[in-house]
């Protein structure tokens, strides 16, 4: 499954690869395979991101076009 919207969110801050990486705590080439889809996103990641980004992990995903993150 390929990930359009980490991409779009990273480049909607203008970002690169290797800023979210570092920001994950891993290398730009594991992130950019999570943005292709060739990885599994760990849950911890997925969490960080959507934190990061303000909006929500199904938004990531793409399972809503919402984008504001659940209450808490």
């Amino acid at each position: 499954m390929y990930f359009q919207r980490l991409r779009d969110l990273r480049e909607d801050r203008d970002l690169n690869q290797t800023e979210v990486a570092k920001l994950l705590f891993t290398s730009q080439t594991v992130y950019s395979r999570y943005e292709r889809g060739s990885r599994t996103i760990p849950v911890e990641h997925l969490i960080i991101l959507a934190v990061f980004y303000g909006v929500s992990t199904d938004y990531i995903l793409g399972r809503t076009n919402k984008k504001d993150p659940y209450p808490d």
